[in-house]
């Protein structure tokens, strides 16, 4: 038996992860913490009174690095579905992971639908030299862009390295009006509105034709299955990972 903390319980994606692990009959949640009435404050405390395993955390990106950092460094396995993790930060997590043995997986996306987006788009992006990506998400999302958008770019630049190929020397009239330029020119646009929940999608343009990849996350149940396979990989893999892609 695998046991589970969630760090964030009392969130939308805490409260669904909370049912979803105690549903599976190879884990249970032994800790459901939160600032905000959990049944534990911190992940301190929880510790000091329970077993724990696998933390599993979906808080604030003000919040998600001091949370790793004291599980690797007290000996809990975490699986992060926050995001607005740098890549400085990403590193760091990366190199306490290995020098401690401890398991750490880095999700920006837990739907397997929106993991297959970033492969469709990795495999695109070899044959197009053009490309942008819009995100779209609930106004009370605090992050932007994306993690997925930013873990999506990343892997598409790792199959080209350039992707404005053949555009004219732009100027903005208005800051911001061609969206982040992120990497290998790969322009990110973020909206936030209510009405969505998540979606993304990927433009690549030649001349002559133009591909759309796109996925809509329209309930968090979608994320389950992948935030159950994260935990179980986890478990027998005491490494760390960025992206469930990794272990799809």
């Amino acid at each position: 038996m695998i046991n589970v903390a969630v760090c964030g319980a009392n969130g939308k994606m805490g409260q669904q992860v909370i049912k979803t692990v105690n549903d599976a009959e190879d884990m249970t949640v032994v800790a459901k913490i939160d600032i905000n009435n959990g049944e534990f404050a911190t992940i301190k405390d929880a510790k000091d009174s329970v077993n724990i395993d696998i933390l599993v955390d979906f808080t604030q990106p003000k919040s998600i690095y001091e949370n790793a950092l004291y599980c690797l460094s007290n000996g809990i396995n975490i699986v992060i579905g926050t995001t607005g993790l740098t890549d400085e930060q990403i590193n760091e997590l990366k190199k306490l992971s290995e020098s401690n043995k401890l398991g750490c997986l880095i999700a920006p996306n837990f739907s397997t639908g929106a993991v297959l987006m970033m492969k469709f788009a990795q495999m695109a992006a070899k044959y197009f030299n053009n490309a942008e990506i819009i995100e779209l998400h609930h106004n009370q999302k605090k992050d932007a862009p994306s993690g997925t958008a930013v873990k999506t770019a990343q892997m598409m630049a790792e199959a080209n390295n350039e992707f404005t190929t053949g555009n004219c020397a732009e100027v903005e009239t208005i800051q911001g009006a061609r969206g982040a330029n992120s990497y290998n020119n790969i322009h990110i646009h973020s909206v936030r509105m209510p009405g969505f929940m998540a979606s993304q999608e990927v433009i690549f343009g030649s001349n002559g034709q133009t591909l759309k990849i796109r996925h809509d996350s329209t309930d968090r149940e979608c994320y389950m299955p992948g935030v159950l396979l994260g935990i179980r990989h986890i478990a027998e893999n005491k490494k760390f990972i960025y992206g469930l892609d990794n272990i799809m």
